[in-house]
């Protein structure tokens, strides 16, 4: 009853007009409130730049709390340890298959815990990298060579990995390219404007992904 319960809940919220993000507030001590400025201007970007009508105030979730089934769309980031216990992982598990998304920026050090912790929610599911021609990069921007390189961590390209449930695009994992902190005012970085657009853009691209499907 209770999961039939989570469904028309995410049913009800994806048909109405209400549009509103979070972050996820996770256990382990990492710093998941990293990058403060970096929804607000992208919410901002989203809703001049594409039909976006998004909520100016984000959202700060739990994976454990079932707040998190009124959002189509959670972030995750930071530099630490990521913890999620049975019963977030149970409910991150739910929220996904039925309908909500989640989008992991790779932080420095972020890697090896949120894979870790990724494998406990879904693990039959192995992330995969996704290919140049998925939509996700082909939405109000196009970006026909995938994801865009935003800050440097390791030298290595940038890759965008997804969890794919019954063939759906649930989790988008942007590697080696830290798009979040692309978002963030211009001051933090010191980002030319060409990165913070292409970073901006391919977030829009995320978030109206997110919506669609």
């Amino acid at each position: 009853m209770r999961f039939l319960y989570i469904l028309l809940i995410v049913s009800s919220y994806l048909t109405s007009n209400a549009q509103q993000i979070g972050v996820l507030k996770y256990g382990g001590g990492g710093d998941w409130y990293s990058n403060p400025t970096s929804l607000p201007n992208l919410v901002k970007f989203s809703n001049s730049s594409t039909k976006a009508s998004i909520d100016s105030t984000i959202a700060t979730v739990t994976p454990d709390s079932e707040d998190l089934f009124s959002l189509p769309i959670v972030f995750l980031t930071g530099h630490g340890n990521v913890y999620f216990d049975d019963s977030a992982v149970e409910n991150l598990r739910k929220y996904l298959v039925s309908g909500g998304f989640l989008h992991i920026s790779d932080n420095y050090g972020l890697d090896k815990y949120i894979r870790r912790e990724m494998k406990k929610v879904f693990p039959k599911l192995d992330f995969q990298e996704i290919p140049n021609s998925h939509p996700i990069y082909h939405q109000t921007f196009n970006f026909p060579k995938g994801l865009p390189k935003i800050h440097e961590h390791d030298k290595k390209a940038p890759q965008g990995f997804g969890l794919f449930y019954e063939g759906r695009l649930i989790v988008f994992y942007d590697y080696e390219s830290d798009l979040s902190d692309g978002w963030e005012d211009e001051v933090i970085h010191n980002n030319p404007k060409e990165t913070r657009m292409k970073a901006l853009k391919m977030g829009a691209n995320i978030i109206e992904y997110a919506f669609k499907n």
